[in-house]
């Protein structure tokens, strides 16, 4: 298990990419969060097991249909177990 701290550049905000990100994660399994940081980016996090996350990286280079990504910055680092679904953050 591990924990994945990405940060989606691009057009990311208003096109419904947080929605999609919590969908993906789901789907896999992971769980975690997405929110909209001032920036105009997202930060998306989950934790689950390697393979799933690397897959989860790959959905969100591509987003939703109206979503342009630019980059996607990834961290990985230890699981905290400090969620215990996917959601959307709103700030």
């Amino acid at each position: 298990m591990q924990r994945l701290e990405a940060i989606v550049h691009g057009r990311v905000q208003g096109v419904m990419y947080r929605d999609f990100a919590c969908r993906k994660g789901r789907g896999l399994q992971l769980v975690g969060s997405a929110r909209n940081l001032p920036n105009g980016t997202v930060e998306v996090i989950a934790e689950g097991n390697r393979e799933d996350l690397e897959r989860y990286v790959e959905r969100l280079r591509h987003g939703p249909l109206l979503a342009k990504v630019t980059a996607v910055e990834t961290s990985w680092k230890e699981v905290q177990g400090t969620f215990s679904s996917f959601s959307i953050l709103f700030n």
